[in-house]
């Protein structure tokens, strides 16, 4: 009888799916996470790399539903977000705010105006340095825009589907910041 249980409790374990977060580098994103009324799916993960070597952190990619088109990711009015979970100890705000602008500027092709007052406020949220194990969320909602939540606390939100699609572009676009992590975000 024992015997007959523990068989059907393996079968059973082999044939249901686990919500199981995805660990690289030494951090784990959760399987899921929510968006507004949404619940978002991790489409994929990679590290963010410096120099190749530098690994400064794990990005995941959240989404209503799996997709590896990174046009019709960043075109698409509907809630996403990105988690980033730092593994390098010590990104100044100054280097993050680099970053992001030199991000942007190759998102929209050197054209930052239109979006520059949205570009300001959104980099006026890096003040503080990000530490070992910070987590980053970067949360879009439609009619809503772009939340930014550091260590849990909400920073502040940016409105407008431009700017939205711009900073998806920095992870996303044809100029990526990082190749690899966007493959990894794209479930590559």
């Amino acid at each position: 009888m024992i015997k007959r249980l523990i068989i059907i409790i393996l079968a059973f374990l082999m044939v249901t799916p686990f919500a199981v977060a995805k660990e690289i580098g030494g951090a784990k994103l959760p399987d899921s996470m929510t968006a507004g009324k949404d619940e978002l799916v991790l489409n994929g993960a990679g590290l963010r790399k410096k120099f190749r070597f530098v690994k400064v952190y794990v990005g995941g990619l959240y989404l209503t539903q799996k997709n590896a088109d990174p046009q019709k990711i960043i075109e698409a009015d509907e809630s996403m977000a990105v988690k980033m979970h730092f593994i390098y100890d010590g990104v100044s705000g100054e280097k993050l705010i680099d970053g992001w602008n030199e991000g942007f500027g190759k998102a929209t092709g050197g054209n930052v105006l239109p979006i520059k007052k949205e570009i300001d406020k959104f980099n006026s949220f890096f003040t503080e340095e990000a530490k070992k194990d910070d987590v980053y969320d970067i949360i879009y909602n439609p009619g809503q825009g772009v939340s930014v939540f550091m260590k849990g606390t909400l920073k502040g939100t940016i409105r407008g589907l431009d700017f939205k699609k711009a900073l998806f572009s920095i992870w996303l676009g044809n100029k990526p910041a990082d190749s690899a992590l966007k493959k990894g975000m794209l479930g590559k």
